[in-house]
């Protein structure tokens, strides 16, 4: 069960720095006129978006992936975490291959400054697109499922997963709201954090989930 812990903290870390992800978010903020509220709407959007996909699991998936057999895991949760990790280290690979795009980042800032200005619904629309755990949410989905859960234990699961998922951009909107005057120069020194950084961040992140997926993976076929 050790293993299977440190998968569910490394796809929350993941998640929770996801570069696409992490730059909307604080670009949301630094564009807009009226941070908190472009910055609140897209929160909505995004947990609203992350947890309606893990409620319906709940009920659907539950704990399918837990095993009978104690700590042996099934056949197919198994093979499905070894799929994973590959997919992951082939995403590793190909992002390390492909520097960013410069046209790609000014286009998704103008992206951005648009949405920022943007009616509250609209806002909230972009956020459940731009802001939710994405792909990463299918791993997170077997690993809690694995864990045996009740329905009401899986929703709550799946609401820590999600708020670590948007930790980032919580706190912001918090600190936000106690000093808005200190705040806003700390979010553009944040930006070009993750201008620089947040990519790298994220695939030595990736690699150690792909690395403990892998494991579990195959340790649960030849155990």
């Amino acid at each position: 069960m050790i293993g299977l812990d440190v998968e569910i903290v490394l796809v929350g870390l993941l998640a929770m720095v996801e570069p696409a992800t992490l730059g909307s978010s604080v670009l949301t903020l630094v564009l807009g006129e009226r941070p908190l509220r472009t910055g609140w709407w897209f929160y909505v959007g995004g947990l609203g978006a992350t947890l309606a996909v893990g409620v319906l699991a709940a009920f659907v998936l539950g704990n399918a992936a837990a095993s009978p057999h104690g700590h042996t895991p099934k056949a197919w949760v198994s093979v499905l975490g070894i799929v994973a990790g590959v997919l992951l280290l082939a995403y590793v690979l190909r992002r390390v291959r492909r520097p960013v795009d410069p046209q790609k980042a000014a286009a998704n800032v103008e992206r951005m400054r648009k949405v920022a200005s943007a009616p509250a619904v609209r806002i909230i629309a972009a956020g459940a697109v731009l802001a939710n755990a994405g792909v990463f949410m299918v791993i997170a989905l077997k690993s809690i499922s694995q864990l045996n859960p009740t329905a009401g234990q899986y929703v709550l699961d799946w609401l820590v997963f999600s708020l670590v998922s948007l930790l980032p951009l919580g706190l912001a909107l918090l600190m936000l709201r106690i000093a808005p005057t200190r705040t806003m120069p700390l979010l553009t020194v944040a930006r070009r954090w993750i201008e620089r950084h947040a990519r790298t961040v994220a695939l030595v992140i990736a690699v150690a989930l792909a690395a403990s997926l892998l494991r579990n993976g195959i340790s649960g076929l030849t155990g």
